[in-house]
């Protein structure tokens, strides 16, 4: 570490650090918080959307062991695209799962069992769930990076940068005080020095 200049100048340099180190912890204190938060949301998001999946495949296995016959359903439909745009969540961007897109193939109404269309319709619905949990995932994983950084800064200000200046600082004050209490000594023992000579120097 660099040793520290005992100056007036050095001393004004350190307050207006540690004023501004100050002014800045608070806000890093918040940021983390809301990511925090946001993170917890989020969970809470990924929870109630298993839920919903739980429940479709409860209601998928109510008919879905009737039927023995074999369909190649993964041929009529097939997931193509998972959309998403952007928010903003304590300044940091995130994808926002917007739906999905599938790609579709024409099959024989007549030559396909009347199930299709339902198992078709929960295939779909049971894709879009799990993209929709994946998105979730993945702005998690944004988040805790962000809050990892988050979590350095403040360590830094809190544990580092706020106490440095503080001890810098007082080592500054007691070596200006030291240095003042040696002028005012000085110029003590010169002035009485002065007088002496002038009390010799009387005829």
């Amino acid at each position: 570490m660099a040793k520290i200049k005992l100056t007036k100048n050095e001393l004004k340099r350190q307050k207006e650090d540690l004023k501004r180190f100050e002014r800045y912890l608070p806000m890093l204190q918040l940021k983390k918080k809301q990511l925090q938060l946001e993170i917890i949301k989020i969970h809470q998001s990924i929870r109630e959307v298993s839920q919903k999946i739980d429940s479709l495949r409860q209601k998928v296995a109510v008919w879905a062991g009737v039927f023995a016959q074999k369909v190649p359903l993964r041929e009529y439909c097939s997931l193509s695209k998972i959309k998403t745009s952007e928010g903003n969540v304590a300044g940091i961007d995130l994808p926002i799962f917007e739906g999905v897109e599938f790609k579709e193939s024409e099959y024989s109404f007549l030559y396909t069992p009347l199930w299709v269309d339902k198992a078709l319709s929960a295939i779909k619905e049971m894709v879009s769930l799990k993209a929709e949990i994946l998105i979730y995932h993945q702005q998690i994983d944004i988040l805790k990076e962000e809050l990892r950084v988050a979590n350095q800064r403040v360590n830094l200000f809190e544990k580092v940068k706020i106490p440095q200046a503080q001890d810098d600082i007082r080592v500054i004050q007691i070596h200006l005080g030291e240095v003042q209490t040696a002028e005012v000594v000085r110029g003590k023992i010169a002035k009485a020095k002065i007088g002496r000579k002038k009390i010799l120097n009387k005829p």
